[in-house]
């Protein structure tokens, strides 16, 4: 998936390295996601996710440089219903239309495949997250209470928003 300078490629072993030192960019930022993907913690999650079978994830690249991640979690073609998440930007991508670029790139890619519903899941103390669904015109469905527990072994309580297929708007269309 391409939009310009921004690059979506399918994460693969081979951007293991590069990701790692993206990931490190932040330590401040990973006690608010459900997984660490710290130095410390990188491998083992790094390893966890790319093994599992309903997971596609994406390097994201501004230029040729390797800028963060996201992925299409919990993906059921069966139900026409999969989630956008475990996103992660370096510092200096936040706040500069980066996000929507990418969301459109994979909400688009989502619905072009048949699905019908996209997801995303947001810990409520995530208030910078909540607002760019908000912006992104994602609708807040409600909080799942004591939805998970994280990595740091703080019980979250997520909020759900959603975009349907038949409301999607894609700026890039």
């Amino acid at each position: 998936m391409e939009d310009g300078e921004i690059r979506l490629e399918p994460l693969a072993k081979s951007h293991r390295a590069a990701l790692k030192a993206a990931c490190a960019e932040d330590l401040d930022i990973w006690p608010i996601y459900a997984i660490s993907y710290d130095p410390e913690c990188f491998d083992e999650s790094f390893d966890a996710l790319t093994a599992r079978d309903n997971v596609r994830g994406f390097a994201l690249f501004s230029g040729d440089r390797l800028v963060g991640m996201s992925c299409f979690l919990n993906i059921e073609p069966e139900r026409g219903v999969l989630e956008i998440g475990n996103t992660y930007y370096v510092p200096d991508m936040r706040g500069t239309g980066f996000n929507p670029r990418v969301k459109d790139l994979m909400v688009r890619r989502a619905i072009e495949c048949g699905y019908r519903r996209i997801e995303f899941r947001v810990d409520a103390r995530n208030a910078r997250s909540q607002a760019a669904m908000v912006k992104l015109g994602a609708v807040r469905e409600g909080v799942i209470r004591a939805e998970r527990i994280t990595w740091t072994g703080h019980v979250r309580d997520t909020i759900l928003f959603s975009i349907l297929a038949s409301e999607w708007n894609s700026p890039g269309a």
